[in-house]
């Protein structure tokens, strides 16, 4: 009976879902407002339609340079599409080849990172140099440098965005990769006859994996900035295709009289990067309690 009655007693004391969100919420306030940010503008991206009823790329030349108003809230451009719309249905545009770029960075980093760390030898220093010559560049300069050579365009700013944040993928999956080699169940699994792949695959990875996962969401308002600053060079997105960053560089010509072209695409880059360095850092600050 007693037995019966303590069970019962610790059920009904654990916290619930809602009660654990709250207490989430008092410990960890900014990782809360980023999440809200973040999931607004998923949002957005995902249905723009239900924030705007202007397309981004219908052009009315009368209209043109018109300031915020009523109808156009965030005015209109050189050839007179809605500001707004544009901002809205770049969302989209500008958070997928961010996250796209990144998460090929991911594997492709950590992937190598987890192998070089893992098997060491010739393939280890090799792949070492390569990725501080990588290091030895500034990323924006690094991504000039590559989208200058390649030519302006979605898919070259992808290959440029992905090659940039590479070699810290690497590094650290490398570094968590090292620090497990010496372990015991490494060398057990080893002196059974496990193969090295299924090592690497099932058990280094699976203890690797959390910290890509937490330097993914902190590099994210990092080459999201960075996007923006060569869309701004133009060398991202070329019109018509609505993105930040290109908005930001048509509206360079126009700063002086019609401020609000790169005022509005400008807010939206602040908010993105404030939301994903918010849950950036939430993120971090829980895998170090762990």
């Amino acid at each position: 009976m007693a037995n019966t009655a303590n069970s019962s007693s610790s059920a009904v004391a654990k916290p619930g879902p809602w009660a654990r969100v709250a207490r989430t919420a008092v410990r960890e306030p900014g990782l809360v407002a980023g999440l809200v940010l973040l999931a607004l503008l998923l949002l957005v991206a995902l249905f723009p339609g239900l924030f705007t009823s202007h397309s981004p790329f219908v052009v009315a030349v009368d209209r043109a340079l018109l300031p915020p108003s009523g109808e156009n809230w965030f005015g209109t451009d050189d050839v007179g599409r809605d500001i707004m719309a544009r901002v809205i249905y770049g969302t989209r545009v500008t958070l997928s080849i961010c996250a796209g770029s990144l998460l090929i960075s991911a594997v492709l980093g950590g992937g190598l990172g987890l192998a070089s760390g893992f098997l060491g030898g010739w393939a280890d220093q090799l792949l070492g140099r390569l990725i501080d010559v990588l290091l030895s560049f500034p990323p924006i300069i690094l991504g000039v440098i590559i989208t200058g050579v390649l030519g302006p365009d979605i898919g070259n700013l992808i290959i440029a965005l992905s090659i940039v944040y590479l070699p810290v993928f690497f590094r650290i999956a490398r570094a968590g990769a090292m620090s497990e080699v010496g372990k015991t169940y490494v060398e057990a699994a080893r002196s059974i006859g496990v193969r090295d792949s299924t090592v690497l695959r099932r058990h280094v990875m699976r203890n690797v994996m959390p910290l890509i996962l937490t330097q993914y969401m902190i590099l994210f308002p990092m080459i999201l900035q960075i996007q923006a600053a060569l869309g701004f060079l133009g060398l991202g997105v070329q019109p018509p295709t609505p993105d930040w960053g290109a908005i930001l560089e048509q509206g360079k010509n126009y700063i002086l009289y019609a401020p609000w072209m790169s005022i509005f695409p400008g807010l939206a880059v602040l908010i993105a990067a404030l939301a994903l360095m918010l849950v950036g850092r939430g993120l971090q600050r829980r895998m170090d309690q762990r």
